[in-house]
């Protein structure tokens, strides 16, 4: 299994209800997709509060690589990462993406 996980630092004057917009795209796009489950997303609760501005984050599991890929593939996936983009402080530098296999 591969964990996707994205962390976001979000431009201050991105509203909530953005960000959960953005977040609800991508989890329908996981939904559709064969071997991707699990969408877990929204915004950090930590005590420990050492988020450095990456407030907002998701995670979705994937059966294999060429899962992810089919992800990292798909037409919607890329419209709302291109949102998350825009949104993002720095555009792109305010995204963090790692891959784990599990």
């Amino acid at each position: 299994m591969i964990r996707h996980i994205v962390l976001t630092k979000f431009k201050p004057d991105t509203s909530e209800d953005k960000i959960a917009e953005i977040y609800e795209g991508l989890s329908a796009v996981a939904d559709k997709l064969p071997g991707a489950y699990g969408f877990t997303g929204g915004r950090s609760e930590s005590p420990e509060q050492i988020e450095r501005g990456y407030m907002h984050g998701f995670v979705i599991d994937f059966d294999d690589w060429t899962a992810l890929q089919t992800y990292a593939d798909n037409e919607d996936h890329k419209a709302l990462g291109a949102q998350l983009v825009a949104n993002a402080v720095g555009g792109i530098d305010g995204i963090l993406v790692l891959d784990l296999p599990v």
